[in-house]
Order: C-alpha cells, then structure tokens, then sequence
C-alpha cells in the first residue's frame, strides 16, 4: 500500500510487550529508507497539541559552530565518593513529562574506511555536524537542542554509524528539520575538516592508555592482510594526516564515502514524539523524503578468509597492573538465526559461576578472579562477516603462570559440553527469563531507545525490532552443536594483558598505539592435547537449576486502594533506634520489580586509616562468599551488589520482586557468619593492592580526587593505603569484624511492587540477622568540607600517574555555599539555569573553536551538600596553565554572552531547563535511585525538583548575572577558586613553578588542610 511518498505502512506489523502503552508505525519511504514511529501517550499526557508541534525553523535564531560528544570508551574506575557528584539535571525529575527523541542508523561503517585514508567513516560522522546547505552555521543543531533542553550523540561502528538526538516534545520538528538535513545536504566544510581532525585526533589521544583499547588495536593489527578487521577505526592526525600528504584530497573521499552509502536504502529511521503517527509520517515524508536513492556498492564478502594465523600466543604490556587472559573463537555470522540464540546457550555456560563451572574451578585454586564469556556487542565481534565469541578471564599473580593449564581447563570444559549434549532444561530457563524480561521491560531513557532501535532495524526484520533481543523460539539441538564446533584451538586467537612481561623476550611495537607486545608459537603438543583433552576434571559439570526464576508476577498496585498507598513520595513507615525504613509502593510503572537498598551505618569504620582498610577488606572478602548466590540471582534478573561508602556498607537488591526476600535473607545469613578464610584472604588482598595501584591512572579520576582530597577533611590518601595494606593479615580481619558489626545503625528503602507488609517484613530479616546495639548518632561519620576563604584562589598541581599518559587536565572548582533548607530550591535553580546556559557556548568556543582537547565541560558539583561548580578541559596538546588561561577567559566573557541574552532565548533556556527538571522517570531504578539520593545526603526533600521548578519561574536574566558576579568573577569576595592541574608526559613539570602573585599554591597538603577552616558536617 503506498501512501504519498510511502511505499509501505504498518501499524500492526511490530511486536510489542502487553506492558507497552507506545504505537508504532513501520514504514519504507519510496527511496528505500525505512521509519518506525513511535507515539508514546505520556509526553502530551496532560497537555493538548496542535497538528504541527512546536519549534519551526522560523521560531529561533541561532549562534554558530557546532560539535558532538562522542562515546566514551574508557572506563570510570577511581574515585568512588558518591557524596561528590555532578548534578544531573535531566535524571532528577518528577514524574509529570517525558522527552522526545529520534535516532539515524545508517548501514555504514569502519569497516568501509578506504586504506588509504583509516578513520575516514569516524571522521565523516564528526563533519556532518558541521553545518548543512539549509542550515550553514556550524552550531546550529547544537545551539537548539541546548536551548531547548535536549542534547545529541554520534557514535561509528564497523558496519553502522548512529546519530541520536533527545528534545523538549514541543521542539521535535524543528529538532528534526535540522537532523534531516544531516543526511541530505551537509556542507563538509574545509576550514571545519582541519578543526574536527584535531577533535577526532584529540578522542584518540583520550584512549590511548586504554588497555581495552590496545588489545582491540592489536587483534586489528594482526589481522590477516585483506581482512576488513585489519584496519585502524579510531583515526588520527597521522592516518588522515598522512593521507593528504600523499595528495589526496580528504574533503572529495569523504563526500565520496558519504555518497556511496549514505542513502536511503541504508538507513532506518525511529522517532518517538507526542503526536499522533500520521504527523510523525508527514513530517519523516516531508523532511527525509529528499533522502536520496540508490544501490550501495558491494563489498566481496570476504567470508573465506581467517581473522587470525592459528597456534599463536600474544602478550600484550598493559598500561594498568592487571593480568587477563582473553581467548577468542571466530564463528559465521549468526544473525540469521537469533530465535535460537546458540551462542548465547554456551556463552550461559563457559561464563557461569556457580558450582561446577569453569570460574568455580579456577576461583578455587587462586588462579582468577572473573570471567565473561559471550559474543560482544561491539561491531567487530558482531558483524555480518563473522561473529567472536570471547572468553575474558582475570588472573591472579599465580594464574598468570598458570596460562596454558587454565586453557586446558577451558577446553576440558568444553570436551564435557560435547559430551553431555545440549540441555533443553537449560535452554527452557533462558527462554523463560527472556521473556520475562520483554514482557515486563522497563523503559529506558529515550534517545537510547531510539538508538536500540534503529540498530536493531539493521538487524531483525520489522516485526522483530523490539523482541528479537530477548527470544529464544526455536531449540535446535544440531545448531548448538554445530557452533560448538567452532571452538577448536586451530580456531583460536588468544592474548595476555599484563604489565608483567619478561624483558630478555624481543619485543614488537603495534604502530598505531604503540603498544609493546611478544608473538608466541604454541607448542604442537599442546595444541594436540586441547583438540581432545585426555580427561575431564571431576569438579567440572554443568550448573544446577536456577532457584530464582520467578513465578509470581501479580501486580500489587491492583490490589490495594488504601490511601496511604498514593503519596507520589516515600513514606517512614519505621522510625526505631536501629532501623529507619521508607515505603512506595509503586502505581506508575505497574511492573512486578522492586528495589530494597540499605545503608548500614558500621561501628568505628572510619576512625582511622586502619580501621577503613579493615573495613574495605572484609566488603572485598564477603563479596568474594557470596559471588555464587549473587550470580545466580543475577542470571534470574535480580541483581545485588555489596559496597562501602564510608563508615556505611550498603547492600541493595533490586530486580524483579518474587525472590527478593529470599535473596536478602540468604545474603544476610552468609554476611552475619562470615568469617574469612586464609587462601581467599591472599586473593583478596592481591587485588586490592592491585586496585590501589590503578587508581588514578585516568586523568580526569585523578582530578577529582585531588580536589577531594583538597576538600574532605577526612580523605584517605591511596599510597598511604597501600603501604598499610602490607602489613593487614587476615587475624586482624577475623578480629576486626565482630567490632565493626557490634553496634550498628541502618537506613533503608523499599520501592516498587511490594505491598507494605511485605516491606515490613523485609525490614525485620535486618533486625532478625543483626539483633544488635544500636551506634549513637555521634558515633556516625560525617564528612566535613573544607570552607574555602573569601576570594581564596588556591591551586593544586599534580603530573599524571602514568608517564606515558599524554593528557593534561585542569579542573577549575568555585565554591558557592552550604544547602539551606528555605534557599537550596532557588540556589539550585540559578546554578542548573547558569549551567544550561553556558555549557554549549564553552563547548562550542574551547573545543569547536580552539580545539583545546576532547573533553570540555561545566556542571554544578555537590560535595557532601556544598554546592559548587566546575569547568574542566582535558587535552593532549596544550599543557595546563594555556588551558587555565583559556577557561579564566571564557569564563570573563560570559557577563557579555548574560547580558546579551535576549528575552525569547533566556525563556527557551529556562523552558528547556524545566523540561529536565519535570521530566518523567524513565523506570522504577531511576525513580528509586532519585529518591535514595535524598536519603543517603539526610535531605529527605524528594519534592526537591519541582520546588526548584516553582522558583526557576520566577528567576530573571539580571539574576543568573548577579549570581555570576558573586560567584565566578574574581573581584568578587564571594568567589572562591580552586584549580586542580594535572600535567601529562609531554609538558613540562617546571612550568608549574611559574606561578602569578594572586594564587596560593598548595604543596603539602596535609599542613594546608591543619590550617583551614571545615564547614560544620551535614551528612
């Protein structure tokens, strides 16, 4: 059926959750592109609209320049203060209003990148933000999502590049209108190129110490000649670079590339908006039906030749201290065949934990610490050339001598799955949580959903865009055998990652990352003995039966109409001397989940560094007893995690709610017993050491923790950590933990669908495991925060931890004042609308502009309730006193950009802010997270957002400018700095040296803090 520029349209074709209030509208315009459409009934719940939406080309006027964050690959492993935190304007709000969002994905990639130009797909992603023939300004779309309370992403994988966009619902055509244009009419302008080549060199230089990144680099280097993964896809200055010093033009290939594959046949299309389907149609008709048509060209499937040469061992140096070993297994694609999920089936097995696997084995002779194992998400290990299936196993110190007898185990492992065929009772459990989980899924926040979309779009036929995640349909015994088949070690690539490599071998250099690595031969014998391993293991068999798949579903909200039961808030609905405890039930999402966290408050855990190094040791050990249980439950989708914060151990179970009881009280009974064992203790205490060693090796953790250790009075330094934790042995643990759980406070919360009783009763297994003193309030931590002097501008420099970290940062912290009950709604309010004013301006002038680095960012800061704010840079090129000087003058500019602010913008600013601020919680952790941050700060203000959108109603321009003049500008009293400046390898330390008369630099900071002044401890 064609309808206008429609080749077909569907409104029942997609299969959804029962649970799923959404429409969707599948269609295929004329030029091949493909929508889906999804009205979503809660952005426009309590508001009427008009046909055509809000925010035409013709309601803003825009500034210039623009730039997109990318994905940041690098993980976050250092600081852990979750009383420090970014004030997250977008995921603190009420349920009353939801965002509109679109993504593109277009069915090319990496793996389309011409040899001669490597990066050049990542490269075209950054260009087509740059401005387009309808809307030339190169901030354009940046400057409107900013203003009116949206933000965008872009990210390229190997075989599809993905742009997505999230918008106040009323502004989604206009948001659309410039998006579309992305792929019809983008500029790709010369003098941009030379500017967005330093920020794609400047992404590259954030994960070059990334040793997930190296490994990946290196599998890619080693590649087989001809072999599309045999290619570099970050892209820097030096490929492109070097590109155009060979005289090729750049600018011509990426329009080349652009042309070739950016058509409609290729692309998939998903908008989420407020209004009915057929105006979400007309508008995908009117914008993108100018896409144009046509036949990419085809690669040759190269399905025929090997990633890998077999029988090799690669050690790869790591950056950080740790030991893996990674084993990799190519198989054929398998997409076709995603209602049978055959690798999944042995990814469930070869990374299970419980008894009888493969972690239990190695975890019990002190070899490794974790293992996954399964076909990964990311476009090299996913692609419609071949599938990889990886194992990742962490090792201990004697696991790392032990690598070929852990292969061994590996393969026996799998000579058991051979022999014991496939297990239809296994795959019955993985069908049965597959579909709990899309019956009752829970949202997600919707430009991520859009983006899932669109990929899957690429993958599964239309009618299966949203389940074909989650369904197992069809057991075939034969398939699972055939894709066992596969793994083989003449089929296997296996790297070690460790900092530990023998110096007498001969090293090799990986060009792009420069990573030192060593190839192996794997001895003929060796490779004979794993293709049919002599025997199996007596200790290895396969997993028994999960106790956790749930089997109660029943929705408690219907079943209750009591009126205690609808405040849009938790209630105490327990206030003892040990234990307070808060209640929601939830009537919002109505799905058989719940989340209970606790806090339990420990005797003396922070009285001294001893003391928290005890404490820290016994979470690590009683994490370690309890990994199976937790595992387990885990599988059945009930998560629980064991942490501290602190002086308090923090528990929280949170999934769906039939087992939960079962699972705390199970946990409760391990931890209250528990006493820890020597050859665990070993384990334990390795990894720690090997933990604190890592910490701060990413430099924009290591900021943040020298500004907390410039702030918190107590901060317990990680080199003196680590000099005391050789001297801990596991007696003094044994002897610890009676006295740290002798006297106790707890604090908890239960939300979602559990009916008060049941609460209640969840409460009392706490006090039935830990019938206890209660710990006097003096005896609770509280952490104090320095109070900065009037017009104090302090400075702390530090270089890198890694000498070969080429990243510099500079973190530039103002303090503004305490929270106060009556004022922190409007004070808030001022800070988050500076925020929502500034950040695109910053972005748009220090990065975009002056290509200071990858990173540059503002947001508010609130350190154990003292509000702050901070600018950052992170950069490769310049070293921290141009980047101080360059963000002090940014920052002496904005009474400027304040004051020129005209009235329509300022409203758009402070509309786009509110739309955050009430914006709908996208699931029930979202909401329970919101309303555990007002318990764990002592604030109990779980109206806070709406109270601080009442005031925002009423703040003026000259406000946020007479804020800004008390706060940022130096002549200022009230303006209180602290720069924190990390310097990278490639500055010089000296520099540091040159200080101006005005700044106090702080070289001992143990003196520094013995002669300031704290504020009094509010949580």
């Amino acid at each position: 059926m064609a309808v206008g520029g429609c080749a077909f349209s569907s409104d029942d074709i997609v299969i959804k959750s029962p649970t799923d209030r959404r429409l969707y509208r599948y269609i295929r315009l004329n030029n091949g592109l493909c929508g889906l459409l999804i009205h979503d009934p809660d952005i426009y719940s309590n508001e009427s609209i008009t046909k055509g939406g809000g925010g035409s080309p013709e309601d803003e006027e825009m500034d210039e320049d623009s730039g997109e964050e990318e994905e940041d690959s690098e993980e976050d492993d250092d600081v852990d203060d979750d009383n420090d935190s970014e004030d997250d304007k977008g995921k603190q709000g009420a349920s009353q209003c939801k965002k509109a969002a679109a993504a593109m994905c277009v069915g090319m990639g990496s793996f389309s990148d011409p040899l001669e130009a490597q990066g050049l797909a990542h490269f075209l992603e950054h260009m087509l933000f740059m401005g387009s023939s309808e809307f030339p300004d190169e901030n354009e779309y940046d400057s409107y999502l900013s203003k009116h309370g949206g933000s965008s992403n872009a990210y390229t994988e190997a075989e599809h590049t993905c742009y997505h966009f999230e918008v106040k619902p009323e502004f989604l055509e206009g948001a659309l209108r410039r998006f579309s244009q992305f792929f019809i009419s983008p500029l790709v302008k010369a003098e941009a190129m030379e500017r967005e080549l330093l920020a794609v060199d400047s992404e590259y230089n954030q994960v070059l110490q990334n040793d997930s990144c190296r490994l990946q680099q290196l599998q890619c280097h080693t590649a087989t000649s001809g072999h599309p993964l045999n290619q570099f896809f970050w892209g820097n200055k030096k490929s492109l670079g070097d590109a155009m010093e060979k005289g090729i033009n750049l600018r011509e290939q990426i329009l080349k590339l652009y042309g070739d594959y950016y058509q409609g046949e290729l692309m998939k299309l998903v908008i989420i908006g407020g209004e009915a389907l057929d105006v979400l149609e007309s508008w995908v008709l009117e914008l993108f039906g100018k896409v144009k048509s046509g036949v990419a060209p085809k690669h040759d499937s190269r399905l025929g030749i090997p990633i890998w040469t077999p029988g090799k061992l690669y050690r790869i140096e790591a950056v950080k201290d740790i030991h893996m070993l990674d084993v990799s297994w190519t198989l054929p694609s398998l997409r076709k065949d995603y209602m049978k999920k055959s690798e999944d089936y042995l990814a469930h097995l070869l990374g299970h934990e419980g008894k009888g696997s493969l972690h239990y084995l190695l975890k019990a002779k002190g070899w490794a610490t974790s293992i996954s194992a399964g076909v990964g998400d990311e476009g090299t290990h996913k692609s419609s050339i071949a599938y990889i299936f990886g194992m990742s196993i962490h090792l201990t110190d004697s696991g790392l001598e032990k690598i070929y007898e852990i292969i061994g185990f590996v393969y026996q492992y799998i000579k058991l799955l051979r022999q014991v065929s496939p297990q239809k009772w296994i795959f019955k459990e993985l069908q049965d949580i597959g579909n709990m989980e899309f019956r009752f899924a829970e949202e997600q926040p919707q430009d991520d959903y859009a983006s899932e979309l669109a990929e899957n779009l690429l993958i599964y036929p239309p009618e299966d865009v949203i389940c074909g995640d989650y369904s197992y349909k069809i057991w075939d015994v034969d398939m699972i055998k055939y894709v066992l088949g596969f793994f083989t070690p003449d089929n296997m690539r296996t790297d070690v990652i460790s900092k530990k490599l023998q110096s007498s071998q001969k090293f090799s250099c990986e060009p792009w990352f420069g990573s030192q690595y060593v190839e192996e031969d794997i001895s003929p014998r060796l490779m004979e003995m794993w293709r049919d391993p002599p025997a199996i293991d007596i200790s290895l068999h396969l997993p028994a039966r999960n106790e956790f798949i749930p089997t109660d579903f029943s929705i408690r909200a219907c079943k209750t109409s009591d009126d205690t039961t609808c405040n849009p808030f938790p209630v105490c609905i327990l206030d003892e001397e040990l234990l307070k405890f808060w209640y929601k039930l939830d009537k919002t999402f109505k799905l058989p989940r719940a989340n209970a966290y606790f806090r339990i408050t420990l005797k003396g855990a922070c009285n001294h560094l001893k003391n928290y190094l005890l404490s820290e040791l016994f979470i690590h050990l009683l994490r370690d007893e309890l990994n199976e249980i937790i595992y387990q439950a885990s599988v059945a989708k009930l998560e629980t995690s064991v942490s501290l914060h602190s002086d308090k151990l923090e528990f929280k179970v949170y999934g769906f709610n039939d087992k939960l009881p079962v699972i705390l009280s199970r946990v409760l009974s391990i931890t209250k017993s528990f006493v820890p064992r020597d050859d665990r203790f070993k384990v334990i205490k390795e990894n720690l050491e090997r933990t604190l060693r890592n910490t701060n090796m990413k430099p924009l953790n290591h900021s943040s923790y020298l500004r907390l250790q410039v702030l918190c009075q107590s901060f317990w330094d990680v080199d003196e950590k680590l000099k005391l934790l050789d001297h801990i042995s596991v007696s003094d643990v044994r002897a610890f933990i009676p006295e740290l759980l002798s006297q106790l406070y707890i604090e908890g919360l239960c939300h979602g669908n559990l009916l008060e009783e049941e609460a209640l009763n969840i409460s009392n297994i706490f006090k039935s495991y830990f019938p206890v003193k209660t710990l006097p309030f003096e005896m609770r931590h509280k952490e104090s925060v320095m109070c900065l002097s009037s017009g104090s501008n302090l400075v702390r420099d530090d270089k890198v931890k890694n000498k070969l970290e080429p990243n510099s940062v500079v973190e530039l912290y103002f303090q503004i004042e305490p929270e106060s009950e009556t004022d922190l709604p409007r004070l808030k309010a001022l800070i988050s609308l500076f925020d929502e004013i500034v950040e695109e301006p910053l972005f748009n002038q220090l990065r975009t502009k002056e290509q200071l680095g990858y990173v540059v960012d503002c947001s508010p800061r609130v350190t154990y309730r003292i509000l702050g704010f901070c600018f950052r840079v992170q950069s490769s090129e310049y070293n921290p006193i141009h980047l101080q000087g360059r963000i002090d003058e940014f920052i002496n500019s904005l009474e400027n950009l304040l004051n020129g602010l005209d009235d329509e913008s300022f409203m758009n600013y402070k509309s786009g802010l509110m739309a955050k601020l009430l914006e709908k919680d996208p699931s029930l952790a979202y909401e329970t997270n919101r309303f555990w941050g007002q318990i764990v700060d002592q604030r109990y203000m779980f109206d806070l957002s709406e109270k601080e959108a009442l005031e925002l109603e009423s703040i003026r321009k000259c406000d946020v400018v007479d804020w800004y003049k008390t706060y940022l500008r130096q002549a200022s009293p009230k303006c209180r700095r602290l720069a924190v400046r990390l310097w990278g390898c490639n500055t010089n330390w000296e520099d540091s040296d040159a200080q101006i008369i005005s700044v106090q630099s702080i070289p001992d900071i143990v003196d520094f803090k013995k002669l300031s002044t704290f504020y009094p401890a509010i949580c």
